[in-house]
């Protein structure tokens, strides 16, 4: 419901409600209340009174021709009836008085007014006449009108900057959860992927360890095989030839390791000790687990004779390829 409609409910007239509405803009009922008692001298002036009514002594007397003298009598014995009815209205009740503040009202409205503001609740009728204010106390309730409002406004704005205060405090705190769960969630996602690494390095190590294992196994197998063949008996030379006998009797030095220094392609070096009896495959793999040049496919092969190592070659061991008691093995780009 509209301040309007609110003022029409209440008893004023619609000219007042709109004036009341138009003056204070939407600012709630109290305001047009306020500007109403105000502007009640004002308001009253401005719109008709109605008048009231006295008697006709003239129409009251009935006329006799020829009779002055009747017609006098007739204003003479009407004349005692209207000075009654000016006691009469002399007593009527002009305001309403609150007995506990004295102050005056000219309508139930102020009365109903004042008493949710002041919760009085002794009225009574009185004949005194509510006095117009002056100008003098227009300008002064002028001026408590609008310290009255200055201080609403004021409330209004400590108000609404007391929830902006507080808006900004839930964003800030919203803020600070939000970023909090996002490094928690960047924390998880390290750890996971340093354990997922973890975990690659450990297979990795593990299955470098598989083939380490494999070439003991292998190498094993091949000392077996070559210490079975070496524990064979050697023919002895005919008696007819002692020279010969006497230099084949003094075998070649049979070497159990090798020395390899192994030259990468970043000009680094590593020196690095073999069974003679390993395979070059090793070699690669000792390469491989060591090197200190950007990881890439390589080649092994020798200077003097130079000589590239095949996949063929892997197989094969040391000694067999003359490596043995030391050797220059260069590492070369490409497989």
């Amino acid at each position: 419901m509209s301040t309007v409609d609110i003022l029409l409910e209440m008893g004023f007239s619609k000219e007042k409600a709109e004036k009341a509405f138009a003056a204070t803009g939407d600012q709630g009922i109290e305001a047009a209340m306020e500007w109403l008692l105000v502007h009640a001298d004002d308001l009253d002036g401005a719109e008709p009174k109605p008048q009231p009514q006295t008697p006709n002594l003239a129409q009251d007397v009935v006329p006799d021709s020829g009779s002055d003298s009747k017609q006098n009598e007739g204003v003479q014995n009407e004349e005692p009836k209207s000075d009654q009815g000016g006691d009469q209205s002399a007593d009527l009740a002009k305001s309403i008085k609150c007995e506990d503040c004295g102050k005056l009202f000219k309508s139930n409205l102020e009365v109903e007014y004042h008493a949710a503001k002041s919760s009085h609740q002794n009225f009574s009728e009185s004949t005194e006449e509510v006095k117009p204010l002056t100008e003098e106390e227009k300008k002064e309730r002028l001026r408590q009108l609008e310290e009255k409002m200055k201080e609403r406004r004021a409330q209004k704005e400590a108000e609404e900057r007391r929830e902006q205060i507080e808006r900004e405090k839930s964003r800030r705190r919203m803020g600070q959860e939000i970023s909090e769960a996002k490094k928690r969630l960047q924390d998880e996602d390290l750890k996971r992927m340093a354990d997922e690494r973890k975990r690659e390095k450990m297979e990795e190590k593990m299955a470098r360890q598989r083939v380490l294992d494999q070439i003991a196994r292998d190498k094993a197998a091949r000392q077996e095989k070559f210490g079975n063949v070496a524990a064979q008996p050697e023919v002895a030379p005919p008696p007819t030839a002692p020279v010969v006998t006497k230099a084949a009797a003094t075998p070649a030095k049979d070497y159990t390791e090798t020395k390899i220094q192994i030259r990468l392609p970043n000009g680094q070096s590593l020196t690095q000790t073999f069974s003679a009896k390993e395979q070059l495959a090793a070699v690669r793999l000792f390469v491989e687990m060591n090197r200190t040049d950007p990881t890439a496919p390589f080649g092994l092969m020798t200077s003097f004779p130079k000589k590239l190592f095949t996949a063929d070659d892997m197989e094969t061991p040391l000694s067999q390829l003359g490596l043995v008691p030391t050797a220059v093995i260069i590492v070369t780009k490409g497989t």
